[in-house]
């Protein structure tokens, strides 16, 4: 009659009780949807036992080199961006190999986008996506991780 079946207890996250680290990944000949998926991830705090579907416990991702990622396959000549200007006929389109050249940034950005939630929880993680074309970057100041993205 009095058996203990050791009830366990489900414990979730605070707004307030959440420790945000700062993570720097190196995009040097990564391929984009690996990494993007796991930027994705540490964005959302999925790495972390503490994660909370509806609260943003992810970590700040710094992503260096953005310029030097990969695409397989065909990507680069058939992977079209597309956006509009919000103006009458202001659909706008640019290959993967322009892109590529003249904002690199964009393309992780973009692709990181893709994989979060949808609506302002999604919003506000990627406001915490720091990506940067070359080797430097200006968050020396929160000494960021230097974090290797499993191949």
């Amino acid at each position: 009659m009095g058996v203990d079946l050791g009830t366990m207890k489900t414990t979730f996250a605070k707004a307030s009780t959440v420790n945000r680290k700062w993570l720097l990944v190196d995009a040097d000949g990564a391929t984009l949807g690996r990494l993007s998926t796991w930027v994705a991830r540490a964005l959302m705090g999925k790495h972390r036992p503490e994660y909370t579907p509806y609260l943003d416990t992810g970590d700040f991702v710094v992503v260096v080199n953005a310029s030097k990622v990969r695409m397989t396959g065909r990507k680069l000549e058939q992977k079209r961006y597309r956006w509009h200007t919000g103006y009458p006929g202001g659909l706008k389109e640019v290959e993967a190999t322009r892109m590529l050249q003249e904002h690199p940034d964009r393309i992780i950005e973009s692709s990181v986008r893709g994989m979060l939630p949808k609506g302002p929880l999604g919003k506000s993680l990627g406001k915490k996506l720091k990506v940067y074309a070359g080797p430097e970057h200006p968050h020396e100041a929160q000494q960021p991780k230097k974090i290797a993205i499993p191949a």
